[in-house]
């Protein structure tokens, strides 16, 4: 097991191993137990009742956080024609068919999400290995694969703090809420919004408990646990 730091020593000595907290606790929490010395962002971890290798019970979604995520979200689309000026005129901060295909299998990879209109997967699709290892390759299931008259809402929503999630082989889902400087209310309100995309996510095939744990992590920081009962009473999903 790795050693932590002094730093990371002090933080855990301010929770109570032994108790779940509120949403409002956990971020006061998890601010107050961030020590590095850049602003850490601030992570949700669930751990759901599911088994990773059944494949109807994956579990795949799209939240959209309303204060973002604190950074410039930089978006790559894959389109041509009347699409591509649909994309760029949205805010998309490249576009492009077969140069950005070219580009990207030479080593460039300076964006942070990436979307395709249906026509352009046969060309996207030899990219896999090299946009899937990283969580950049478009997918329908995932929302970034869309016709061309809804691809300026999605170029919008990425830009705004359009996060994706999916279930691990853990069983567990990572998911940024925000930045360490975000003022609470901002914070509660993007983990509001990624319980609830969670949720409506449950598969129709998951039987008992959804949702087994919930725990709420800086960058740096120790894990606070989340109360559940709590937790998923900020959805009325």
């Amino acid at each position: 097991m790795a050693e932590h730091g002094k730093k990371y020593e002090e933080a855990v000595k301010v929770l109570d191993r032994t108790k779940t907290y509120s949403p409002q606790e956990a971020i006061e929490l998890a601010k107050k137990t961030a020590h590095a010395k850049f602003d850490e962002t601030v992570e949700l971890h669930l751990r759901l009742g599911l088994d990773p290798k059944n494949t109807a019970q994956q579990v795949r979604g799209v939240a959209l956080l309303p204060h973002g995520l604190g950074k410039k979200i930089r978006v790559l689309v894959f389109a041509q024609g009347e699409a591509a000026k649909s994309a760029e005129t949205a805010g998309a901060d490249f576009v492009g068919g077969d140069d950005l295909v070219q580009k990207i299998e030479g080593g460039w990879l300076d964006f942070d999400t990436a979307i395709a209109t249906p026509d352009m997967m046969g060309k996207v699709g030899k990219l896999g290995k090299v946009l899937g290892k990283r969580g950049l390759m478009p997918n329908p299931k995932s929302g970034t694969v869309v016709p061309a008259g809804d691809l300026s809402r999605v170029v919008q929503d990425a830009r705004k703090g359009r996060v994706e999630f999916k279930l691990d082989r853990t069983a567990i889902v990572h998911v940024p809420v925000g930045k360490v400087s975000f003022e609470d209310n901002k914070l509660m309100d993007n983990l509001t919004a990624i319980v609830e995309a969670v949720v409506k996510a449950k598969p129709s095939s998951a039987k008992g408990q959804y949702v087994k744990t919930a725990t709420l992590t800086t960058t740096m920081g120790p894990g606070v646990k989340l109360d559940l009962k709590s937790t998923l009473s900020m959805t009325a999903v």
